[in-house]
C-alpha cells in the first residue's frame, strides 16, 4: 500500500508530494523546490529510502507547483504529465516570475498528457485521475482507492477552498466539482492539498465554511 511524504516548499508554502509503496518506485507530485534546501530535502528523502522515481505529476501548473519540474527531471530525467488544459499557465510561468521575484528554471514540456478520467500507475499502485477545474482550468486531483486517500492539488483545503480569481478560476465550477466528484469518495479519505495540513472528506463536508 501506497505511503505519502510531504514537503513545504518556496514562499507561497507549497505542499510538494512524494508518493511511494513497497516497490520501491515513486511519484513526485507538484514539485515546488525553490532553494538548494528545499531541493536536498527532496533528494535525500528519495535516496534515503531508496526510492526509484518513475512519474513525475502535477496536478495543475501555477507558479507554485512546478518550481521544481526542471529539477526533478535533471536528476531524475522524468517530464511532467498533466492535462493539456494546463499548458497555457506553464508556458505563462516564464513571463511573470521575474515580476513575483522568483528564480525560474523552465520546466520540460510533457511527452504524455493526462486525460480528465483513467489511471495513472507506479509500482503495485493505481492512482484515479479526478478533473476538478475551478482553481484552473484543467486541474487534476489523484486518488489511491487502496490508500484511501487523494492528492487534491488547490482544489479544497482544510476549512477553505482553492482561489478563483486566477486567469481559468471559475467558483461555480470550483463548487461544483468539489461537491459532485470529491464529497463522493469515502467520509474517511484523507486529503492532503496543495497548501496546508491534510485534512478529510467527512471533516469538510461538516465544517468547510464554503460548502456547508
Amino acid at each position: 500500500m501506497a505511503k505519502i511524504q510531504s514537503f513545504t516548499n518556496n514562499p507561497y508554502q507549497e505542499n510538494t508530494y512524494i508518493l511511494y509503496d513497497e516497490s520501491g518506485e515513486c511519484v513526485v507530485i507538484d514539485p515546488g523546490m525553490e532553494t538548494g534546501r528545499e531541493q536536498n530535502a527532496v533528494v535525500n528523502f528519495i535516496r534515503d529510502n531508496n526510492l526509484k522515481p518513475v512519474l513525475l505529476l502535477n496536478t495543475h501548473c501555477h507558479i507554485d507547483h512546478v518550481l521544481g519540474n526542471k529539477f526533478i527531471f535533471d536528476q531524475y530525467g522524468l517530464k511532467p504529465q498533466f492535462h493539456n488544459g494546463e499548458l497555457p499557465l506553464l508556458e505563462a510561468v516564464i513571463s511573470y516570475a521575474p515580476s513575483m521575484g522568483i528564480r525560474y528554471e523552465p520546466s520540460p514540456m510533457p511527452e504524455v498528457f493526462l486525460p480528465e478520467t483513467g489511471v495513472v500507475k507506479f509500482g503495485n499502485t493505481e492512482l484515479a485521475l479526478i478533473f476538478a477545474p475551478g482553481h484552473s482550468p484543467a486541474h487534476l486531483c489523484f486518488y489511491d482507492e487502496d490508500a484511501n486517500l487523494l492528492v487534491g492539488g488547490d482544489v479544497l483545503f482544510r476549512n477553505s477552498i482553492g482561489r478563483t480569481d486566477l486567469p481559468g478560476g471559475n467558483f461555480s465550477q470550483l463548487i461544483d466539482n468539489i461537491r459532485k466528484k470529491l464529497f463522493t469518495l469515502p467520509d474517511d479519505c484523507t486529503v492532503y492539498p496543495g497548501h496546508g495540513p491534510e485534512t478529510t472528506i467527512g471533516f469538510e463536508k461538516q465544517t468547510n465554511p464554503f460548502l456547508t
